[in-house]
């Protein structure tokens, strides 16, 4: 089993409790309840989890996984390519750490679309839908799409007692709250479990709903006692931002209440401190080891964010250049020394445990940056042709997906759009693609408009 315990697909026999709650809702209706259903149960999941590691900002293909050594200075920047454990695939040489593990990886290199703000873009990586236009003042509304692990929690919970989907340890903005973070129109008792604290603090913890002495958990078979336990209780109110619904609210306080594995999850201290050394003693790093732990917990779909903001010296991947701080130092001292040792020895993990291959990670931006290297040292934003790197999972081992064009410009071939990752996603997880839900007017949307990345896949 791996530590990922029971999983099924929505059955065809669906209770009566479940349709009364989905009509409750104003979810999907009987009609497209069937069909998530049959959808569900049509493909066996190569996949029992994601770990979706988004790199706000937009990472540079140019410095990391599709250097360009003849183009151009102003083209292929400072770095030098290296080789890796993959014959004719290299990487950048601040990246030794992953050189030594892409045989495990699939590089996809042709990642593209046209969005140009961190907002609307950052809503398409996030959900797999592009809004209707690319603006910046895009702002959360139940209007746009639910996070992809709204969907899974949806159609493919995970078993009862560990929640399908958390999101930590930043909620992200530029601006505004970036969209596709939540469930949207799927209702609140889809939104992640959301941790807004820092892993790598010495008091990360997990807070607990302590049950009173005259109270037992098998008397709390109704929302009345269990709101009154959280209201005299604020500690997980305070963890979780605000209250999502009384639904919602109450299926949380029920799975903090009854799920030993999910509290013994977030207690990293149990972890020896030679692993935690191993992840990096950063926020991120230990976020991802926070992340292997709730697979192993049965959790199905982790977003973990790499920064809160955009970019900066101790940011996210913005690296225009920020004044007298071109991007070249940032990528050094702060970007490329993170993902060096966390991404690698997350991915080391994994395999050594025997959890990658049922395990997809998903390490992507909203977007890459400019081919050229602007006036003050930096690359802008560019989303006409941008990498991701996938392992696991179902996906192929030491592989390349599609090339770019000699300067990193533009796909030279097998071009693939944040839709088609993300109908790769949900195929993988045994969800099929085309399964149809119902937005805020009713109306039916495929959970993907792309198809699935058939070179990828092992």
């Amino acid at each position: 089993m791996n530590g990922f315990g029971d999983y099924r697909p929505l059955p065809l026999s669906i209770s009566r409790r479940r349709l009364l709650q989905v009509g409750g809702l104003g979810l999907l209706g009987l009609p497209g309840l069937l069909r998530a259903a049959e959808g569900g149960t049509k493909r066996k999941p190569r996949a029992r989890a994601v770990i979706f590691l988004h790199q706000w900002g937009g990472p540079s293909h140019h410095d990391t996984f599709d250097m360009k050594p003849t183009a151009p200075e102003a083209i292929r920047g400072e770095f030098k390519p290296i080789a890796t454990n993959v014959p004719g695939v290299q990487v950048c040489d601040r990246l030794p750490g992953m050189a030594r593990v892409m045989n495990k990886v699939t590089v996809v290199r042709t990642l593209h679309h046209t969005m140009k703000n961190h907002n609307s873009a950052g809503y398409y990586s996030l959900s797999g839908y592009a809004p209707a236009t690319d603006d910046q003042r895009l702002r959360d509304s139940n209007d746009l799409f639910p996070a992809y692990g709204s969907i899974v929690d949806r159609l493919a919970p995970a078993r009862t007692g560990v929640p399908t989907f958390v999101a930590y340890p930043y909620t992200i903005s530029d601006g505004s709250i970036t969209p596709g973070q939540r469930a949207s129109f799927l209702g609140k008792a889809h939104d992640p479990l959301f941790i807004n604290q820092d892993p790598n603090s010495p008091d990360f913890r997990l807070p607990e709903l302590s049950l009173p002495a005259h109270l037992s958990l098998e008397r709390l078979g109704n929302r009345r006692e269990v709101l009154r336990l959280i209201d005299q209780q604020t500690d997980l109110l305070e963890f979780s931002a605000k209250a999502r619904g009384i639904d919602a609210h109450y299926e949380r306080a029920m799975t903090m209440l009854s799920s030993s594995a999910i509290k013994k999850a977030f207690d990293l201290s149990a972890e020896p401190d030679a692993v935690r050394e191993r992840y990096g003693r950063t926020t991120y790093g230990q976020g991802c080891l926070l992340a292997r732990r709730l697979v192993e917990a049965g959790a199905r779909f982790i977003n973990v964010y790499f920064s809160q903001s955009i970019g900066g010296c101790e940011g996210g991947w913005d690296t225009h250049g920020f004044g007298d701080k071109p991007m070249y130092p940032i990528l050094k001292k702060h970007l490329l020394p993170i993902t060096n040792q966390t991404l690698p020895t997350l991915l080391e993990d994994l395999d050594q445990r025997g959890l990658l291959d049922e395990t997809l990670v998903v390490w992507v931006g909203e977007f890459g940056r400019s081919p050229r290297i602007n006036k003050i040292a930096g690359r802008d934003h560019w989303p006409l042709c941008y990498p991701a790197l996938l392992a696991g999972g179902g996906v192929k081992r030491g592989h390349v997906h599609g090339a770019s064009d000699k300067l990193g410009a533009y796909p030279a071939n097998d071009p693939v759009r944040p839709d088609d990752l993300a109908a790769t996603m949900f195929y993988l997880l045994g969800i099929n693609p085309k399964t149809e839900i119902r937005d805020a007017l009713n109306r039916p949307l495929p959970i993907s408009a792309g198809e699935v990345i058939q070179g990828v896949l092992a």
